[in-house]
C-alpha cells in the first residue's frame, strides 16, 4: 500500500492501520533501537508514516550543546536507520520524526537508557551497568507450594526513616541490597530485605520501575509522590529510584542490583508492568507513528479504556510485537520472575497469549509467572476477545488473574467501605467462601483452567489496605491508629482462609502488620508519610506478623494447596455445618512430601465460639485464632470434637 503525504485526519489513520495491505506492507522482523557495538553504533527506528527522520546527538542528559545531527536513511518495511562510528557509550540522543508535514521530538521507543525525565535516550553498552557476579545471577527456583506474592512500591519499602536504609538509600533501589537493616538500627527486630527472608514470602512484586512521568526526577523526592502507572519509557527503569538520575546507566545498575540482591535471599521478582496506556499522548511511541499505536474511536480520538486518556492497541501487528519485545527484554536483561499486567482487560487474549509463548521459550521461562487484572479502567473500543475475566476460557492456563470474587467475599465490596464481606458476617457470603477455598474450580461461575489460574487476596495497592476496610465496616468514624481486637482478629481469618485456598497467594506489603492509610482508599500521589511502610508497625503488630509467617509456612508444608492440576479442589470435601461456618478437609498427594496426611479447616466468623466435630481419626491442632505456629510443637491430638475461637481460622492435621 502507498502512503500518501496529504495530511490525514484521525479516522483517516484509523482505516489505515486496519487495512491488511499496510500490515503487510511494514510489518518488521529485524532489530529495532540502539545496536551498539565498541566500533559503532546502529540506530533503527519504525517509522512508516514518516517523510524525514533526523537524529540530534548530545553529551548530556539534559541540557548542553548539541554535538551532531543526522538523517536517518529509510529502508523495507518503514524502518530508518544512521550508523554512528565509533564508541557511542553514554551519548544522549532523540529523534525528530515529521509525519504530514509536522516534526515532533522525541526519544526513541526502544531506547534502553535515559537520561533525566526520560526525555533524551541513551546508548548504553549494557555489559558496563552489570553488578558484580550478575552473570552468575540466576532466578530461584521456586515450588508452586512455596509460591506468595508481597506487593510494594520502590519508595515505599525503605522511605521511613526507622526502617534503618541509610538515607542516601531511603526510597531507592539500593535499599533492597542493604543487609541486617532493623528498626531504628536496635539489632532487633529486622526491616526491609532482613524482614522478608524471615516473613517467608518468596515474590515480591514491584509496583512500577519503569520510567515513568509523574515524578520530577530533576527535583528533590521529599514531597513528590506518585505510585507510577504513568509510564514514559518501557524499557528503561525510573530514575527517581535511583542515586544519580541525571546518569542513564546508573539506574540500570542498581536496578539490577536490586534485582540480584532479592535473588540471593531466595525471593523472586514480579514487574508490575502498565503497557496499556501511555502517561501523555505526546510520548515516543505516538510521536514516532502518530495514532498506530493507541486504540482508536470511530471518528479516530483516542480510546479511554485505561481512564488516563489513551490505550494501547495490542491488537496492531506492531504494537503486539513492541509489547512481546519489551517484556521479554525485562526477562532476559534484568532477570525477572514474573510479570503482572495492570488492566490486562484492556490487552485482547491472543497478545497475552503471545507474551507467555514468547516467555516459555527462554530457557526456564515456563517458571516464569504471568497474571493481571481482568477488568478495565473504563469503555474500551475493544469490544471482542479480551484478556478479561469472561475470556479466562481463551486465555493459557499459565495466564493467571486477580480474583476480586475471592477479595470480596472475603473483605466486602472495595467500592462501599462499609459494606461487609464474610469476615465481617456478612450474610450468605459463605457459600462464596467454599469457591475462594476451591479457587472456583468447582464452580461455573468462572471457571479457571487450573487453580494456579487464580490470585488469591484481599488486598493489593488500589482501594483500602485490609485494616481500613475491616474498620471502616466496624465504625461509622474509625480511628485507624488505635489498636482493635476485633478488626485483628478479623485480619488473621481473613489471611487463613486465602491462605488456605487453593491459587496463588497475595498480599499488599504491610497487610501483615495492619497497614493503615487512615482511610484514603486511592493514594497513589498522596503524600509519602501516608504511603510508606512504617516498619515501627512490625513490631507494634508483631503478634500478626508472626501470625502470617506461620500460614506461609504451614502452607508450604501441604503442596497440594499449590497444585497447579485443574482437578486437584475435587477432592475437597465440604462439610455441613451451621451456617455461618465453613469446614472442610482434603487429603495431601501421596509422595509429594506433605507433613500430614491430610487437612481440616474450619472458618468462624462470629463473634462467640462453637463446637464442631472432626472426622474419624486423629488430628493434630496446627493453627488457632491466635497461633499458626502450633504445628511447629507439640500441639494437642484432637479426636470427635473441637472448639472454635470467634472470628478465627483453626487448622487441623491429621496423624
Amino acid at each position: 500500500m502507498k502512503l500518501t503525504m496529504a495530511a490525514k485526519t484521525p479516522a483517516q489513520w484509523k482505516t489505515l492501520f486496519e487495512n491488511e495491505p499496510f500490515h503487510r506492507e511494514n510489518y518488521y522482523t529485524g532489530p529495532l533501537g540502539p545496536d551498539y557495538t565498541p566500533g559503532g553504533t546502529c540506530l533503527r527506528l519504525w517509522a512508516p508514516t514518516a517523510e524525514a527522520v533526523t537524529v540530534t546527538l548530545y553529551h548530556k542528559g539534559d541540557g548542553g550543546a548539541v554535538l551532531d545531527t543526522k538523517p536517518l536513511v529509510r529502508g523495507a518495511q518503514g524502518v530508518w536507520s544512521v550508523w554512528l562510528p565509533g564508541e557511542q557509550h553514554g551519548r544522549y540522543y532523540t529523534f525528530a520524526v515529521t509525519v504530514d508535514g509536522v516534526t515532533r521530538e522525541t526519544g526513541d521507543p526502544y531506547a534502553r537508557a535515559a537520561g533525566v525525565n526520560g526525555v533524551r535516550s541513551m546508548i548504553v553498552d549494557l555489559a558496563r551497568t552489570a553488578p558484580s557476579g550478575w552473570e552468575r545471577d540466576v532466578r530461584p527456583n521456586i515450588p508452586p507450594a512455596q509460591r506468595a506474592v508481597w506487593e510494594v512500591s520502590v519508595r515505599d519499602f525503605s522511605q521511613d526513616a526507622a526502617s534503618g536504609v541509610r538515607p542516601a538509600w531511603r526510597g531507592k533501589y539500593m535499599a533492597f541490597t542493604q543487609q541486617g537493616t532493623t528498626l531504628h538500627g536496635d539489632g532487633i527486630h529486622p526491616t526491609c530485605l532482613n524482614y522478608l527472608k524471615r516473613l517467608g514470602v518468596k515474590y515480591v512484586q514491584l509496583m512500577p520501575i519503569f520510567d515513568f512521568g509523574s515524578v520530577d526526577e530533576a527535583k528533590p523526592l521529599l514531597r513528590q509522590y506518585n505510585w507510577g502507572y504513568d509510564p514514559t519509557n518501557f524499557n528503561v527503569p525510573e530514575g527517581s529510584y535511583s542515586t544519580d538520575p541525571t546518569r542513564g546507566e546508573v539506574r540500570i545498575r542498581e536496578c539490577r542490583e536490586m534485582i540480584a540482591a532479592l535473588h540471593a535471599a531466595g525471593i523472586g521478582v514480579v514487574m508490575d508492568v502498565v503497557y496499556n496506556h501511555t502517561y501523555r499522548t505526546e510520548n515516543p511511541l505516538n510521536s514516532t507513528v502518530p495514532y498506530y499505536f493507541f486504540r482508536q474511536n470511530p471518528d479516530g480520538s483516542f480510546s479511554n479504556g485505561s481512564g488516563c486518556g489513551n490505550e494501547f492497541a495490542s491488537e496492531r501487528p506492531m504494537a503486539r510485537r513492541y509489547l512481546i519485545d519489551s517484556i521479554l527484554y525485562w526477562a532476559k536483561e534484568y532477570h525477572i520472575d514474573g510479570f503482572r499486567f495492570d488492566l490486562m482487560g484492556l490487552y485482547d487474549a491472543e497478545s497475552i497469549n503471545a507474551v507467555r509463548t514468547a516467555l516459555d521459550s527462554l530457557p526456564g521461562g515456563r517458571d516464569i509467572l504471568l497474571y493481571g487484572e481482568p477488568w478495565q479502567g473504563g469503555a474500551s473500543q475493544l469490544h471482542r476477545y479480551e484478556a478479561n475475566k469472561a475470556n479466562l476460557a481463551m486465555l493459557n492456563e499459565r495466564v493467571g488473574i486477580f480474583c476480586d470474587d475471592t477479595r470480596d467475599a472475603i473483605k466486602g465490596g472495595c467500592f462501599d467501605a462499609r459494606e461487609p464481606g464474610y469476615v465481617e458476617g456478612k450474610p450468605g457470603s459463605f457459600w462464596d467462601i467454599g469457591g475462594a477455598v476451591a479457587a472456583w474450580c468447582r464452580s461455573d461461575h468462572l471457571p479457571p483452567h487450573a487453580p494456579s489460574q487464580i490470585v488469591s487476596y484481599v488486598s493489593a495497592h488500589d482501594n483500602f489496605t485490609l485494616w481500613d476496610k475491616l474498620l471502616c465496616v466496624r465504625y461509622e468514624k474509625p480511628e485507624f491508629t488505635a489498636r482493635d481486637t476485633v478488626a485483628l482478629a478479623q485480619n488473621r481469618l481473613a489471611a487463613g482462609i486465602y491462605l488456605t485456598s487453593f491459587g496463588l497467594p497475595f498480599m499488599q506489603a504491610g497487610e501483615e502488620f495492619a497497614r493503615t492509610k487512615k482511610g484514603v482508599s486511592n493514594s497513589y500521589r498522596s503524600s509519602p508519610a501516608l504511603n510508606r511502610l512504617d516498619w515501627n508497625r512490625a513490631e507494634q503488630y508483631h503478634a500478626l506478623v508472626d501470625y502470617y509467617r506461620g500460614l506461609l509456612a504451614l502452607r508450604a508444608a501441604f503442596p497440594r494447596l499449590g497444585s497447579t492440576d485443574r482437578h486437584a479442589p475435587e477432592a475437597l470435601q465440604f462439610f455441613a455445618l451451621e451456617q455461618p461456618l465453613v469446614g472442610w478437609t482434603l487429603p495431601a498427594v501421596w509422595g509429594d512430601g506433605a507433613a500430614w496426611s491430610a487437612l481440616c479447616v474450619f472458618y468462624n466468623p462470629t463473634d462467640t465460639a462453637c463446637t464442631v466435630s472432626l472426622p474419624a481419626g486423629q488430628w493434630k491442632l496446627l493453627s488457632d485464632g491466635t497461633s499458626s505456629s502450633l504445628w511447629r510443637g507439640q500441639s494437642r491430638i484432637f479426636t470427635g470434637k473441637a472448639a472454635l475461637a470467634p472470628y478465627s481460622t483453626t487448622i487441623f492435621g491429621a496423624v
